[in-house]
């Protein structure tokens, strides 16, 4: 059993059933297949499963039979099937290295701040339309980094400030800390009464964005999962008297189904909640939606502009004709004409 699960991917296992990879929401640890409203998740570089709607996971045999619906001796034998299956994209190679992973504080610490022209800068304002009111003020705040070959670091901080973990983006790269802990990306401030939960820190910023200034509301991210270090967070500031717990979680099946515990939380927690749903998949899809409209009418101004000023040019000498006395009026004279 040892040999057949170490030769079968659960990423076979599922391009066989039909399952399509979701590039933009897989990373190296996590690679998201779906197929209609279903979700997977696969872990532990192919070996492992999961399935965020619901509590199911488990290994390649368990996969099988949770997508067949077929005993343990028909899975065995539908993954014995599939040996030497390749992929249609190549698998993940894993980053692991014998070096000692350092200190998760002092690697964060290490990094630059993002700046105007850097590669996080342009990837974040640029790429994302993050608005650079926004950059600067999540720079202050101290939860961007520079990361490698153009990419952005977003911290994951615990409830004593202290940076755990970050999520990766980049334009050709989606992770999170090697050694780090998924907790919460915080953007805004510690004494917020309004917290808004969203599942990436880009989201959190673009809902921000979108939003305008607020006072007193926090901006959160999960980071695209839910450990129960994320959970015991939210918990602990789920208890403050008089909040509203925002679900902004994105528009998905996935999305709802935390939005639902995000829901339980605020019911156990005795706070108000509410669902708050984007428009589009995501916050920063409907930012990049309203800034591309923006773009289109803005161009639609200067070409309509562009027209007046040419018929204005078109028509111009029969504006600037002489003008004739009409009949019944006299000419004038020269009478009070200066000369040079």
């Amino acid at each position: 059993m040892e040999a057949l699960r170490a030769k079968v991917s659960c990423e076979a296992v599922l391009e066989r059933a039909g399952y399509e990879i979701d590039l933009k929401e897989s990373s190296r640890r996590a690679v998201k297949y779906r197929c209609g409203g279903n979700i997977v998740i696969v872990t532990h570089d192919g070996r492992g499963w999961f399935d965020p709607l619901s509590d199911e996971k488990g290994d390649v045999f368990g996969l099988a039979m949770f997508l067949e619906g077929i005993p343990f001796p028909s899975a065995t034998e539908a993954v014995a099937s599939i040996v030497g299956y390749q992929l249609s994209r190549p698998e993940w190679r894993s980053s692991r290295s014998s070096v000692p992973v350092k200190d998760i504080g002092d690697r964060w610490r290490s990094r630059p701040t993002p700046s105007p022209g850097s590669g996080a800068w342009r990837y974040l304002c640029w790429a994302r339309r993050i608005p650079t009111a926004i950059a600067r003020q999540a720079i202050c705040e101290g939860v961007l980094r520079e990361g490698p070959f153009g990419s952005m670091w977003a911290a994951h901080v615990d409830g004593e400030g202290r940076v755990v973990g970050w999520e990766e983006r980049g334009p050709d790269w989606r992770g999170f800390a090697t050694g780090g802990s998924k907790v919460l990306f915080r953007f805004g401030p510690s004494d917020a009464f309004r917290l808004c939960v969203t599942e990436a820190a880009i989201d959190a910023m673009s809902l921000a964005a979108l939003e305008g200034p607020r006072e007193r509301t926090l901006y959160l991210s999960t980071g695209g999962g839910w450990s129960p270090a994320t959970d015991a967070a939210l918990a602990e500031l789920a208890v403050r008297p008089g909040l509203t717990l925002v679900a902004a979680t994105d528009a998905n099946p996935q999305g709802d189904v935390y939005a639902e515990r995000l829901r339980a939380l605020a019911e156990a927690s005795g706070c108000d909640w509410q669902r708050l749903r984007p428009p589009a998949e995501d916050w920063n899809e409907v930012l990049q939606n309203r800034e591309r409209e923006k773009r289109e009418r803005k161009t639609e101004g200067n070409n309509e502009a562009c027209r007046m000023r040419a018929g204005r040019i078109k028509g111009g000498f029969a504006r600037h004709a002489p003008a004739l006395d009409p009949d019944g009026h006299e000419a004038g004279s020269a009478e009070g004409v200066m000369k040079d």
